[in-house]
């Protein structure tokens, strides 16, 4: 250790942010372009998560630090119990959930609002790698989603979350707008929409 010398070190100065994984996206795509080019692959950046049990507003806090609208919602061995969209946090989701409980909303906890593991549709990472812009936007219209989760397999042939379609980040890359009507899909979901 004789060889090396200590580097120099200094305190750290106030308002130090630090650097995030950014995956290189194409700023233009157009319909006919792979699907892959608009997706946000967790092989290349670091996918948000949040703990079941923090409140809606926490969980709110934490999308506007991110710059995200989505959240994957994991357990302690991050393994996946749901996800939350900034939909639910300003949407009828979190009011119902506020009313039938009788409780303020600084009471209300992700895990009462998110869509839960088993509600969740997935896309297989196989279909997109043979898919244009073009079939994502397709896709998200007519399921009325902001959001199109994507799986892969690992060795076992167990899922793994790959990645992430999100409408926002189409409009984007597109320049247009991807309207996706939210669309009821349980009879729950049809009944509340018609009170």
């Amino acid at each position: 250790m004789r060889k090396y010398s200590v580097l120099p070190h200094r305190l750290l100065q106030p308002h130090t942010a630090f650097h995030v994984p950014r995956q290189e996206l194409p700023p233009r795509v157009g319909l006919d372009d792979p699907a892959e080019s608009v997706m946000t692959d967790f092989r290349k950046v670091t996918a948000f998560t949040i703990d079941p049990d923090v409140s809606v507003d926490t969980a709110a806090r934490v999308m506007r630090r991110r710059k995200v609208h989505l959240l994957l919602v994991v357990d302690v061995d991050n393994e996946m119990l749901g996800l939350i969209t900034s939909n639910d946090l300003i949407g009828e989701k979190t009011l119902q959930c506020i009313s039938a409980r009788g409780i303020a909303r600084a009471d209300a906890l992700v895990r009462d609002i998110m869509t839960a593991q088993d509600r969740l549709e997935v896309i297989s990472m196989d279909d997109v790698a043979h898919a244009n812009v073009g079939h994502v936007v397709a896709t998200l219209k007519a399921t009325g989603r902001r959001h199109a989760a994507v799986v892969d397999e690992d060795a076992a042939g167990r899922q793994v979350l790959r990645g992430l379609f999100a409408a926002s980040q189409l409009e984007r890359q597109l320049g247009e707008a991807v309207s996706t009507p939210e669309i009821a899909n349980t009879f729950a979901e049809i009944s509340v929409a018609l009170k």
